[in-house]
Formats: structure tokens, sequence, C-alpha cells
């Protein structure tokens, strides 16, 4: 059990680092690649943050076969977030706001796997941040209407699934419509779940995925969220013809998919070190969602109450939690739930936190080199006080990283080249 707060704060970055060491493509992708077909080749194409390691750790595999006259392909990660490779290529693009290589990417993989003959088996390797790291419009709406509406969904407060749901009906590369682009040769996806709940529908918005949402509900989340749709987007999301494919179209007969790592195994990986050290694991689940400086609150309010009991314990959680911009300052759900849970628990003593995106980066500018998220401990708020930082109100100008900056209280790993979503860990020492 850590006694010194150095102890405390190494002892909250090693179960951190634990979660996103059980994600990490080397160790969980290899088990689950498919045999290179007898007669075809293996045609690789991907998405996401942890794209480029799900590249690494594919061509390293089939090297290791002597296999790789009949591994081609490319995938696309965040900026920033590329590795070297020899057979598949890495290309990168804009997340969260999509670029322009976010859709010349995604149409390039549309036409890649278009290639595809009855003997070749499509390989997608498919992890969080694939929906804004390939963005092919649908016909009829301009790039700039859909990055525009991407931003104002990201400042909404917007769950991840509802911007997934827009984002599918508004691509046309979402929402199964790769798999339809592969015709009837074989596809198998490896995907790493980002997704509340693993719906394999939602991980990257589903490119080889049938989809059950509707246009209509994609108007409703548009609608809710009181977002300006400009007429091009309202035109394309009333025409019945851009209605995504759903889960028994016969285009998807030939498409196999497998969630490789989730975020249940990151929560599960940091469990066996705190109950190791003498914590007794309380799980929230893997699939939080909600306001962060909201979600904040109430699990202090559970760490207060496990400390008047007199109980030792490690209260875990993960999920994608939102946060509804008002302010004008930086930063992420991640530290806006630790700055939130930091007032809530008003330097009770004996209790700490980290809260971290496994990706490496929690919002903020888009940069590789964002934090990932921040540490909270009993003397964060009187520590604030001695350098003049209040905590209120950076909570209110939405500045959580000016904040933990300030006092030196934020994570930064830059990118981990995996995304199981947030990993959120508060320690209670009776």
């Amino acid at each position: 059990m850590p006694q010194s707060e150095s102890e405390t704060r190494a002892f909250l970055l090693k179960l951190f680092q634990a979660a996103v060491s059980a994600a990490h493509p080397a160790t969980c992708v290899p088990p689950h690649l498919p045999a290179v077909p007898q007669r075809g080749r293996i045609i690789v194409v991907g998405a996401g943050k942890a794209a480029a390691a799900m590249a690494q750790a594919t061509e390293q595999h089939y090297m290791a076969a002597g296999q790789t006259d009949k591994i081609s392909g490319f995938v696309t990660t965040r900026h920033g977030y590329g590795l070297p490779t020899r057979i598949i290529e890495v290309l990168e693009a804009g997340h969260p706001v999509p670029d322009q290589m976010s859709i010349d990417t995604a149409q390039r993989a549309l036409k890649l796997v278009a290639t595809a003959g009855p003997d070749d088996l499509v390989l997608a390797l498919m992890s969080g941040g694939a929906s804004a790291l390939w963005s092919a419009p649908t016909p009829g709406i301009s790039f700039d209407a859909k990055q525009a509406l991407t931003k104002q969904l990201l400042r909404s407060g917007a769950r991840i699934t509802e911007m997934n749901c827009v984002r599918k009906h508004l691509s046309a590369i979402k929402g199964g419509k790769l798999a339809a682009a592969a015709g009837g040769a074989s596809l198998i996806t490896l995907a790493i779940s980002d997704i509340p709940g693993d719906d394999p529908a939602a991980i990257g918005s589903g490119p080889t995925i049938g989809d059950p949402t509707t246009l209509e509900e994609a108007r409703e989340v548009l609608a809710r969220h009181k977002i300006d749709v400009p007429p091009e987007i309202v035109a394309v999301l009333a025409d019945p013809a851009n209605e995504t494919l759903k889960p028994d179209d016969p285009r998807l007969a030939h498409a196999r998919f497998e969630i490789v790592a989730a975020p249940r195994q990151s929560i599960a990986a940091a469990t066996k070190i705190a109950q190791a050290a003498g914590y007794k694991v309380v799980s929230l689940g893997d699939a939080l969602e909600g306001e962060a400086r909201d979600v904040g609150g109430e699990q202090a309010r559970l760490a207060l109450e496990a400390k008047a009991r007199g109980e030792r314990l490690a209260i875990m959680s993960g999920g994608e939690l939102t946060v509804t911009v008002r302010g004008d300052g930086t930063g992420g759900p991640n530290q806006e739930y630790a700055l939130g849970l930091a007032i809530a628990l008003d330097s009770a003593p004996g209790i700490s936190a980290l809260a971290g995106d496994t990706d490496g980066t929690d919002g903020g500018a888009g940069s590789a080199s964002d934090p990932a998220g921040a540490l909270v401990l009993p003397d964060t708020l009187s520590r604030a006080l001695k350098a003049d930082l209040n905590a209120a109100k950076f909570l209110a100008k939405n500045d959580s990283t000016g904040f933990f900056r300030g006092i030196g209280d934020l994570v930064e790993c830059g990118p981990t080249q995996t995304n199981v979503n947030d990993f959120r860990v508060i320690l209670v020492d009776p």
C-alpha cells in the first residue's frame, strides 16, 4: 500500500500503465490474425488511434511466417501517432476534427477493398478514432459543412453513440459501407473497442458492420442538441437513399468481426495490482457515460462514504464521458472529471485519484502532446490555493488543463498506440 504522496502518485500511474498495456496491439492482435488464403492475398485497411501499432503487429506476424509477399495495404491513424512499418503503409489524418487526409484515406480504402477477388481476404484493423480519421462525406455534402457539424457536436455534450449515429448517415464508408465495397470477398475485422458496451456497430462508426440506427434518429440527435444544420445536410438526412446497411443486409454475409481488446480487460489488469496492494476493488463498469464534472462529483460521494465506513477501496470505472463546453479554456473529459472530483472531495484526507484516456491524449487542441488526464491528491486544492488557482473558476471556463498544469498534476505520456477509452481509479485509504 502506498504511504507517501510520491508513492501514491507512482502507484496511480502504475495502475494506469497496466490498463494501457493490457490493450496494446502487440499483445492482443497476433492471436487473432487469420491464415493467408491459399490462392489469394490479404488486403489490409484500417483506421484509429491504435491503427499504426495494429499494422506493425500484423506485419511482424506475417514476416515471421515468411508470408509478406501476400500482404499489402495501408492504415490511417491520428497525426503524431505514426510508427515505422515495412509492408503496411501508415498514413496520418485529423482527429477529432477530420481534415483532407481523412477524406483521401477513406476514399482510398473504399477503392482498395473493391479490388479484392473471390480468393482474397480483406483484413480491417479498427480502433477508436476511426470515425474522424475516415471521413468520406456522402455525395451532396461538402467537407467544410461536415467539419463544421463535427465541431458543433464535440462542443454540444453529445454522447459518442449519438455522434456516431449522425456520422454514419453522412458518410460513404461508415455503417457497413466499407464491407459493401468489398463485394463478395471475405472480410475479417479485428477491433480494439473504445465504446461503452463494446457495440461493434459503434467502433469507428462500424464501416464493416450493419447499423441499427436510422436517418430519423440522426435527425433527432441534431435537434436535441440544438445543432445548426446547413441545408445540404438537412437534404442528405431526409433522403432514404442515404440509409446505412442494416445488420441483416446480404452484402454483409461474408464479413466477420472480432474484438481483440476492450475496456474490461484493462480494468481487470489494474484490479489485480490494486488487490495485491491490499485494496478491495469496486468496479463501476467499463461503459460509463455522462457529463464529466457531474460524474466526478458523484464518484467523490462514493469515495467519501467509503472513507466514513473505514473501507480501503479502489473504485474503478471506464467508458467515455463528455464535456459541454461553455468557457474558453483547454482540457478534456478526464481532466474535467478530475477537477470536479477534487472540488467535491474538498481536500478529504486519504483519498487520491487518477483519470486518463488510454490513448494518451485527453481532449485539448488535438495535438499528440496533449495531456492524457490528471491526478487528484488530498492536497490538490491547498497547493492550488498557494499557486493562486481557483478550482471553481477554472471549472467554469472549462480550463482543467490550465488548473492541473499549474500544480504539476497532469498525466502526460504521449500516444500509447492503443485506445480502450477512459480509465479512472479512486484510492480510499482510511
